[in-house]
Order: structure tokens, then sequence, then C-alpha cells
């Protein structure tokens, strides 16, 4: 599905336009900067480094809402200590999906904020259906592993169990499949001798908190075109 969309700068300012293929070139009112819906589970350490480029000015974004299926996660926390919107939503009756009454909250939500781009930062659970539908080529996440390689939970015991000599990060487009869309970009990690799961996710992390929020700065500044499963401006 991701085809049928261009992805287009508007000079001098900096915004994602997302315009049907074939649509007349014509003007597009520019609008700046591109707002974030963050969705995550946990502590929020990939959210908290992409607010803080944020205000560094190295990504030309705001944060317009912060939603969370954990009540006390930490990534609330650091929402609200930046004096960014933030919410608890419950998720509903599933473990690892909102069920249908959870999903039309958090679209609301969404919505009402004026979202343009939904980042996910840590969220635990599986978004399909409507969410993605109605959130077409403009969901993001990043996985712990060099996708397609070692998908799912856990990813870099994965790596390390199965021997390979690098693993990394990955930046991608959510799909309806689990950690199958078009990948956006990534950064290699090496995998040391006598390396453990903690210490290895633990680099991880910091090609993460590296990686992300320039990802998002390359989305924002219309870098990133896409064509099929094929991505082209930003490599990581």
């Amino acid at each position: 599905m991701l085809e049928r969309f261009q992805f287009q700068v508007s000079p001098p300012f900096r915004r994602l336009v997302f315009r049907p293929r074939g649509f007349p070139n014509r003007p597009v009112p520019a609008i700046r900067p591109l707002r974030l819906g963050v969705l995550g589970s946990g502590k929020g350490s990939n959210f908290v480094a992409i607010a803080d480029a944020i205000a560094a000015g190295s990504v030309p974004a705001e944060v317009a809402l912060v939603v969370s299926d954990v009540e006390d996660a930490g990534i609330l926390a650091h929402a609200r200590e930046r004096g960014l919107p933030a919410r608890f939503l419950r998720p509903g009756k599933f473990r690892t999906k909102l069920d249908e009454a959870a999903e039309a909250a958090y679209l609301g939500a969404l919505r009402d904020a004026g979202v343009e781009l939904v980042v996910l930062a840590g969220f635990m659970r599986i978004l399909k259906g409507e969410f993605l539908r109605a959130f077409e080529g403009r969901v993001v996440n990043i996985h712990p592993s060099l996708l397609p390689s070692f998908p799912g939970l856990a990813a870099w015991k994965q790596a390390l169990d199965y021997g390979v000599k690098f693993t990394g990060c990955t930046v991608h487009y959510v799909d309806q499949g689990v950690d199958t869309g078009p990948i956006i970009g990534q950064r290699a990690v090496p995998v040391l001798d006598g390396d453990t799961a903690e210490s290895l996710h633990a680099r991880i992390q910091v090609a993460e908190r590296e990686l992300y929020p320039a990802a998002v700065a390359a989305i924002a500044r219309g870098e990133v075109r896409v064509r099929g499963r094929l991505t082209a401006g930003f490599a990581g």
C-alpha cells in the first residue's frame, strides 16, 4: 500500500507531504513542524532521544501527544517533565494488541491532536486493522536487529544465540506483519567476544538513540521516498 504515496517537500518549508501518486503537482500549503504522536509502554529512552533532538533543533518536528498503555510508564513521566501532552489509555482486554474500543480511543486521541506521523517507542502491542488503515504509511518503529534477521521479541538474544558477528537496529514503516514493513534506515553493531545478552542489548540501545532521531528528521524533511518495499533518501 505504501507505493500509493510519494513523499515531497514544499520548499523552503520543512514538511512531510503525503500525495497520492498521479495527483497534479499543485502547490501544497506548508506546515511546520511535523506533528508526532508517540506510543510507548516502557521507560521511553528512544522517546527521550527524539524529544531532546527536537529541542536541540535537529529534528523539524514537534511532539503533539504521547500515549501509553501502561499507567505508570516512564515515557509518560518523561513527557510530562518536558511539558508535553501525555495520556494513559487503557488497552482493553487483550495482552498483545488493542481491542476494538481501545483502538478507537487511540485513534481518536491521535486525530484530535493533529498527529501526522505515529512513532512507536517501545510500544508492546501489535497494531493492525483500522489503526494502520487510518495512518497508512505514517507509522514507524525501531527494532533491535538488522531486519529481516531476528524479528520479534528479544532480538539481541536471538542474534547472540545464532552466533552472528554483527547485529544492530532498524527503523522501518509498520505494516500488517510483525517487523516486516519497508526499511528506512539501519545501524550495525558488532557482536564482541564475551558479550552477554545484556551487554549487547546495551550497545544496540546506544545505536537506537542515534538512529531513530535521525530517521524521524529525514522523514520530517521529506527526504524519505518509498516505492513498494524500497526506500531512498536515508540509510542511517
